[in-house]
Order: C-alpha cells, then sequence, then structure tokens
C-alpha cells in the first residue's frame, strides 16, 4: 500500500476522505461504581489487556484514559515478529501485514576510510534470520496499533469502549475488605470539559497501564531505579527527498564526527523515521534544557548523511528524548516478605515498570506482552478457574524478562551512540552485535524459568524444538478434514484457553492400541482428566482444554471418521462437529513439523501451550498422572 504521497494524513488510509479516516470512540457517562478490572492508560499495554478481557461478557472491565481521546499520531512503530504473532491471536495480523512496512534486510554504513567526513555502505545483512517466525518484522504507526485493538474491544461480547477525560487523582485498598470485594478504591477526576468532577469508582483489580511517570506506580511506593538519562536523540517522521540510496531499508549509519542516524523506514512508500544522535549530556541534565528545535535535528542529519542530500518537505511528527533503561523491583502491590500470605490487587505494566531506548524497538513490545501475560491470568481468577496465588506468577515473570531486555537494551544503545564510545564507530562490532542479538529484537528471546506454570525439562529431549518456557514455534501443517495449508501456532487465539498439542508417535492413530486413541480416553473418560475436572457443565468440551493431535502419516493415508471423538467434538446449540482438530504434516512442500520443530518420531510427545502462546510442558504421551499434575497446581475443579 501507498499512501502520505501529498501530505501525511492519520488513521485508515483505505478510507478516501480524510475526515472520516478518524472514528470517533470512547463510552460516554460516567464510569461503573464497581468492576472487577479497572485499567489506567490506554497505551498499547492498557489496550492488549482490556481487549483480552472484553472476550468475557461476564467479567466488568473500565479502561480510562486522561488525554480527550484515541491516538491519531503515535510515538513507537516497531512491531517485532513475536508481537505479530500475538495480533493474529487477538484477529488482526492480516490488516497490519497489509498496511505496515516490513523490514526484510538492515544496511550498515560508516565513514569512508579514505575521505573520512563522508559516509559509505559497510554491511548489508537479513533483518530477521529464517525460520524464526512465520511472520516478519514490520512497522507501523503505533495509532494504528491502537486502532486494531479498539475494534477487537468494540465487536467483543462485552463491546468495550474506554473512558476518555479522566486523570487518576488517587486509589488505596480497603484494608477490611475480603479477598473477592472490590476493595480498590479509585479517584478520578474529569477534563476541564466536565468541569473537574470528580468520579469514585471500586474494583477488585486496578492495572496501572499509565507510562513512566505512572501515578498507579507511585501509589504502591515502587520506584524506577536504573541509569540516568546522559544522551539526548531527536526522532521525526518526515516526507523527505533525498539522494541516499538505501532510504527505504532500516539503516544504522555512524560518522566520524557527528554521531549516529537510525532510519526506519515507514508505512505507505513515502515516510521515514530519523532517530538523530544530538548530543552527550551533563550529570543531572534534561534534554529540555538544550532548547533544541526541529532544525537543528535536521541538520544534524543533513550533517551525518554527508556527502548524500535530505531535503525534509513536511514532519508529521518529532520530538527530542534522553535515553535511560530503568526498571522497577516488582509489577505488584505485594513486598516480597508478604507473598505467602497475601495476594496481589493492584499491577503495573508497561513503561510503568520498565522503559527502555527505542534503538531496539523494545518498549512497545515489552508492554504488550506484559499485559497479554497478565489479561488470561486475571481472567481466570476472576472467573474461578484457576487459584489466586496465580496472580503472583505475573510479577515473577514479566520482571525477570525486563531485566534481561534492559542490559541488552543497555549495551545497544551505547553501541549506537558513537559519542560514548573511545576511538568512534565501529561498523563491524555494530553488525555484529546485531546478527548475534536478533533474536531479543524479534520478542522471541523470552524464557520464561520454571515455575508452576512452567514444567522442568525433564522430557525436552521428546520436542526440542519447543523449549519449555518459550514462546510456542509455530509451523506448517495440513488441516485433515480439508487438505487446507495451515500453520500449527494459528489455533491459539486471544480466549484465555490453553492448548494440547498431542504430536503422535509413527503408528496407525485409528488403532484400538494407539497412543492418541488412549490420550483421547482418557481426557473423556478419566475421574483424574483436567479436561473432566476443569470444564464447566454444559460447556463445549474444548472452552477450557483444547486438544489439537498432529500425526506423522500423509493426509490422504488417514481416515477422518475412524478418529477419536475428542478429536471430532460436538459443539454449541445444535452439537455440531468441530474438524480443525487434527493435522498433518506439509509433506509436499518439504516442511515436515516433526522435523522442523525435533518432535520424537518413535515416542511421539503432549506439549502443553499456556494461552499467552508458551510451552508450559512437554510429556510423553502416556504420561497422564503428570499432565493432570500441572494442570491441578493452579486450577480450580468445577464440577
Amino acid at each position: 500500500m501507498q499512501f502520505h504521497l501529498n501530505g501525511f494524513l492519520p488513521g485508515d488510509p483505505e478510507i478516501a476522505d480524510p475526515a472520516e479516516r478518524i472514528l470517533a470512540s470512547g463510552a460516554s457517562g460516567p464510569v461503573p461504581d464497581e468492576v472487577d478490572v479497572l485499567i489506567v492508560g490506554c497505551g498499547p499495554a492498557g489496550l492488549t489487556l482490556a481487549a483480552q478481557l472484553a472476550q468475557f461478557p461476564d467479567i466488568k472491565t473500565c479502561i480510562v484514559e486522561q488525554k480527550p481521546g484515541r491516538l491519531s499520531v503515535g510515538q513507537a512503530d516497531g512491531i517485532a515478529c513475536r508481537t505479530m504473532e500475538m495480533f493474529h491471536a487477538y484477529g488482526f495480523s492480516e490488516r497490519v501485514l497489509k498496511e505496515a512496512y516490513w523490514v526484510n534486510e538492515t544496511t550498515f554504513w560508516k565513514p569512508d576510510e579514505r575521505s573520512p567526513e563522508k559516509i559509505v555502505r559497510s554491511g548489508r545483512v537479513q533483518d530477521v534470520e529464517d525460520g524464526l517466525s512465520e511472520f516478519p518484522h514490520v512497522i507501523l504507526n503505533q495509532a494504528r496499533i491502537h486502532d486494531g485493538f479498539l475494534d477487537v474491544m468494540r465487536k467483543s461480547p462485552a463491546k468495550l469502549e474506554p473512558y476518555y477525560g479522566r486523570r487518576l487523582l488517587d486509589l488505596h485498598v480497603d484494608p477490611a475488605a475480603g479477598p473477592t470485594d472490590h476493595a480498590v478504591i479509585v479517584r478520578l477526576e474529569r477534563d476541564a470539559a466536565n468541569e473537574g468532577k470528580v468520579e469514585t469508582i471500586k474494583a477488585r483489580y486496578v492495572v496501572g497501564c499509565d507510562g513512566a511517570r505512572s501515578t498507579v506506580r507511585k501509589s504502591i511506593g515502587r520506584e524506577l531505579h536504573g541509569d540516568s538519562a546522559n544522551h539526548a536523540w531527536g526522532v521525526m517522521d518526515v516526507l523527505a527527498v533525498t539522494d541516499f540510496p538505501d532510504i527505504r531499508f532500516k539503516v544504522l549509519i555512524q560518522s566520524a564526527k557527528d554521531g549516529s542516524l537510525l532510519i526506519i523506514p515507514r508505512e505507505g512508500g513515502y515516510m521515514v523515521r530519523l532517530y538523530v544522535e544530538l548530543a552527550k549530556l551533563d550529570v543531572g541534565e534534561r534534554v529540555a534544557n538544550r532548547n533544541i528545535t526541529a532544525d537543528d535535528v535536521i541538520a544534524k542529519a543533513q550533517r551525518i548523511l554527508a556527502p548524500h542530500k535530505l531535503e525534509v518537505k513536511e514532519i508529521a511528527w518529532w520530538s527530542v528524548y534522553e535515553i535511560g533503561q530503568r526498571l522497577t523491583d516488582k509489577f505488584d502491590d505485594v513486598p516480597d516478605a508478604e507473598i505467602d500470605t497475601r495476594l496481589p490487587r493492584i499491577f503495573i505494566a508497561g513503561d510503568a515498570c520498565h522503559t527502555h531506548s527505542p534503538k531496539a524497538g523494545q518498549g512497545m513490545n515489552v508492554s504488550m506482552q506484559d499485559a497479554f501475560n497478565l489479561g488470561w491470568k486475571l481472567a481466570k481468577v476472576i472467573r474461578k478457574q484457576c487459584a489466586p496465588h496465580l496472580l503472583h506468577s505475573y510479577s515473577a515473570e514479566r520482571q525477570a524478562v525486563a531485566s534481561e531486555l534492559i542490559d541488552f537494551d543497555r549495551e545497544w544503545a551505547g553501541i549506537l551512540a558513537s559519542a560514548a564510545k573511545a576511538g568512534g564507530a565501529d561498523a563491524a562490532r555494530t553488525q555484529d552485535y546485531f546478527v548475534r542479538h536478533g533474536r531479543y529484537t524479534a520478542g522471541t528471546a523470552t524464557h520464561y524459568r520454571p515455575s508452576v506454570l512452567t514444567g522442568a525439562t525433564s522430557h525436552q529431549h521428546l520436542a526440542q524444538g519447543l523449549a519449555i518456557g518459550t514462546r510456542f514455534h509455530s509451523a506448517p501443517v495440513i488441516r485433515l478434514a480439508d487438505a487446507k495449508p495451515v500453520h500449527l501456532g494459528h489455533a491459539a487465539q486471544a480466549d484465555g484457553r490453553f492448548r494440547i498439542y498431542a504430536f503422535s508417535r509413527a503408528e496407525d492413530p485409528a488403532a484400538a492400541g494407539s497412543a492418541i486413541r488412549a490420550l483421547c480416553n482418557f481426557l473423556t473418560e478419566a475421574r483424574e482428566s483436567p479436561v473432566r475436572r476443569y470444564t464447566p457443565v454444559g460447556a463445549d468440551i474444548d472452552s477450557v482444554i483444547d486438544l489439537r493431535a498432529v500425526f506423522q502419516m500423509d493426509h490422504r493415508e488417514l481416515a477422518l471418521e475412524a478418529m477419536p471423538a475428542l478429536l471430532l467434538p460436538r459443539k454449541g446449540r445444535y452439537g455440531l462437529i468441530d474438524y480443525e482438530k487434527i493435522y498433518c504434516p506439509d509433506l509436499k512442500s518439504g516442511r515436515d513439523v516433526f522435523a522442523m520443530r525435533g518432535i520424537d518420531r518413535k515416542a511421539g510427545c503432549m506439549v502443553v501451550v499456556r494461552p499467552d502462546q508458551y510451552v508450559a510442558q512437554v510429556l510423553p504421551l502416556n504420561d497422564f498422572a503428570a499432565l493432570a499434575a500441572y494442570f491441578d497446581a493452579f486450577m480450580l475443579q468445577v464440577n
């Protein structure tokens, strides 16, 4: 798609009339008196969480935002491969892929050894390693990501809309409240258009997604700790004319004397984002003290690009900022000493608990993954499907991830800031670091440690390419019922369900003694079956735990009618058959899921996947006791 040819226009580029591109949104009237979850902040983290909770009409959710309306021009723009996988679970990855710029290759430029005042290309690499994800690394205005989540919320069972123009004044927890009471009391001030009226809302849980200056974080006594911001950078989205040949590639430029420049092509074919290294700040100095103008940022970019010309025709958005990597010690309101005796009521996510430089594109992506981690856990606890102690796992998992990413971001930002290095730019080191740490920038390096949700690696050898604690790495398969090529991981939607992927042994799956049939019999009939124990009476058999089977044989060699009944479940009002539970390898294309993901062909295995798409367990096909024990550790029996 090409757009922005005659100037930047926010909103949906498929709508011709600019006046109709930004749809009105926002709930009218006062906020509810009581809710299950109050989300403070309509940034990427808040909207990810709201879109998840909106799938459950029995959960009363409210999201509030200080700004008067929806975002039209975003700040963040990089969307990692892992985030695209998440967008698919929410149902709007196709729209993002159509509209976004795809980052296919990255080029590197350094000072010309013969004329250091000029720059020359020093390298060119593929941006994402082969096979890392079925989705690319893409660039799209943050506002359009917001639009995607807002559409999901509006179309959801809960029909959720944000309440704009609300500023959080304060909140406190009623010490006399019981564990299921609406114990968090919150005061919100409305904007001037509503005469500053103060509203009070009570919530069972509050999640602060309200940015680096988070009022929610301050209310629970948490602080951001880390490096002082000692580098000033300018960022701007521009429509420009240039003779720089790599203007439509992602580019890292390190000059001899004027610092570094990062070029990020934007969606639409014409606009680009420039990250421009400006100056090193003195101790305690803020970038606002420098009175930097847009012309200053452009002039610096022009010097770095020399001998190439850059003529800026329009600035769609610009800012200056300080680089700082900061992290809070915990992402909820429970002190470490009270974990055994107290449950979390208040959580923080995104910039409220960790801040990064934008160079690795991690801020927005990590924030959304925070919320994806928390959303299903809140839903399970509120709906009484899981024990409340599960909520402790949010801070434990995400704080460790943020700590690792900040260490990476600190080193990467230092490499890009040539002024901070003795001897100036080192293009070879920059390119080598970029390649070696590509999984961090792709968002696929997250690895959760063993816990109640993440099992030990005792049986990891059965599925070597699906590491326990990492995201479930999808692969192409053929759906048995209709021979359609699909991606196995795309079965996982943002609906709060666990998935069990059963990879068959090299045997006839229709045989009476096959391992898959025995597993289906256990899940259907055994008193210890987690499907029987945790699926509510009257609900679809796969509404809590969704079983999928992958067989080794070609799809033309299997008889659908001979499959176990649990793989052809009857669902819904009319007891219609779900034909989309059974898969085979894509042998015609040579992409055999068993080979691609290191599945033991002789033994087969079960791979348990959490609602946020992370591998929880790898177990032998016949280890029913371990499967039951996993779910028994945190789920509540409903029948």
